[in-house]
């Protein structure tokens, strides 16, 4: 905790960014389907506008998250991460009269407040009310921590890793409706073992270009760590990528080049020149959103959060 040394009434004065504050850590998962992405945007429902609004219910004053990372529209995530900063005082009025520590109180106002701002959402999507109801628990809260002032959701990643799930077949199979909102159904059978072939080729540190929409400034250097292709016993294909970082499209950009190669409409030596000679050029495609969902995002032990965002700060160059 950072208390300041003399005491909350001294402190009740000073302008909010003056106020010691607690970083705070929050994970948890969401349905993409119903959102137009992670980052806020005017005028339309995403994770973080309904997730803010949440916390500034209950800290009474806007609260801003940083995000392990962003997703698209219709993405999902089985595990996310923010962190925010908060005043000591409102952290610590937070478990009220209960004996709750305020990270646990934390998680039980949270879920009250998230059921609110899903609702108001429902209201500015235009949601009839037959479907009222829709959007609850399409985010829900796994844990809440005070955390050191030097993690950082975004950059104190060591790795984070995604699911694909794809139906392939479907001219001969069709497809099955309850999968319909997780998956990209592919027309034809897809090769696994050439496509597993292939992706080793893209294994290890190399300019990603070809696979990605550069941000401005920032590098499309990444270093991916696996890229594999297994069949479920219900038939669905499902991917495991893990990369230290992804830049942006660079996972549905990834899944729908080795499904061509998949295919047979594009060969390993197309996939190898997408690498070797990176360019972003009009032959990328994406696969669908729907299939995509953020798995898991790995951190270093606390003493290691501020040397770690460092490290990834630096652009890095091969």
């Amino acid at each position: 905790m950072n208390h300041h040394p003399l005491g909350a009434a001294a402190t009740e004065s000073l302008p909010a960014e003056f106020k010691p504050s607690i970083r705070v850590r929050v994970d948890f998962a969401y349905d993409g389907t119903p959102f137009a992405g992670w980052a806020k945007q005017p005028g339309l429902v995403t994770v973080q506008s309904v997730l803010e609004e949440a916390l500034a219910l209950i800290f009474r004053q806007p609260i801003y998250t940083t995000v392990a990372g962003r997703t698209d529209a219709g993405v999902h995530a089985l595990h996310q991460v923010v962190h925010f900063d908060v005043p000591t005082d409102l952290w610590e009025k937070l478990p009220g009269r209960s004996e709750d520590a305020p990270a646990r109180a934390l998680r039980r106002k949270l879920r009250g407040s998230l059921s609110r701002a899903l609702a108001d959402a429902e209201v500015q999507l235009g949601l009839p009310s037959r479907l009222q109801g829709l959007l609850q628990k399409a985010i829900t809260i796994s844990a809440c921590a005070e955390v050191p002032s030097s993690f950082d959701a975004r950059f104190s990643a060591l790795e984070r890793s995604y699911r694909y799930l794809l139906e392939d077949n479907q001219e001969e199979n069709g497809s099955n409706p309850l999968y319909r909102g997780l998956t990209w159904q592919i027309n034809k059978e897809l090769d696994l073992e050439l496509m597993n072939s292939a992706a080793q080729e893209l294994l290890g540190l190399h300019d990603f270009l070809s696979f990605c929409k550069p941000r401005e400034g920032s590098t499309t250097i990444r270093e991916l760590r696996e890229l594999s292709f297994e069949r479920q016993k219900d038939g669905l294909i499902e991917a495991t990528i893990r990369a230290d970082a992804f830049c942006h499209n660079m996972v549905r950009t990834l899944i729908a080049s080795l499904v061509m190669v998949g295919e047979r409409s594009k060969d390993l030596p197309w996939l190898l020149s997408r690498i070797q000679n990176p360019v972003r050029d009009s032959q990328v495609r994406l696969a669908a959103p729907r299939g995509l969902a953020l798995n898991h995002i790995i951190y270093p032990v606390a003493s290691a959060y501020a040397a770690q965002a460092d490290r990834a700060r630096n652009k890095r160059e091969l």
